[in-house]
């Protein structure tokens, strides 16, 4: 003698209920085993250092203060030497009439190249 379907759905659901779980009788994908796992963030937000203050900061804090930072003024003097030889960045176009300058020289020794 067999247990008709509906009979044991409402077990199934009344078992669901008493032990907390999600009633899926079709064995639908929801997505619990993901949700019911422990949140990564705080694990991930511990294993990273947290900030320092940095020279700026301490610069931004108390301006009053002469301050001398060293890593700074290195790359600066850096940035002149390499500018002195000619090797710097360009300068930054600050119209739209240079860009356009610009644009039409290129254009020009394409077309004298052919």
């Amino acid at each position: 003698m067999a247990v008709p379907r509906s009979r044991i759905l409402d077990l199934i659901k009344v078992q669901c209920r008493i032990f907390s779980h999600t009633f899926n009788p079709e064995g639908a994908r929801l997505g619990n085993k993901v949700l019911r796992q422990r949140l990564k963030g705080p694990a991930l937000a511990a294993y990273y250092p947290r900030k320092m203050a940095t020279f700026k900061d301490l610069q931004k804090a108390y301006p009053q203060w002469e301050t001398y930072d060293e890593e700074q003024e290195d790359r600066l003097e850096a940035l002149k030497i390499i500018k002195a030889r000619g090797k710097g960045a360009p300068k930054k176009k600050r119209t739209a009439a240079e860009s356009k300058k610009f644009k039409g020289k290129k254009r020009a020794a394409a077309v004298a190249a052919a």
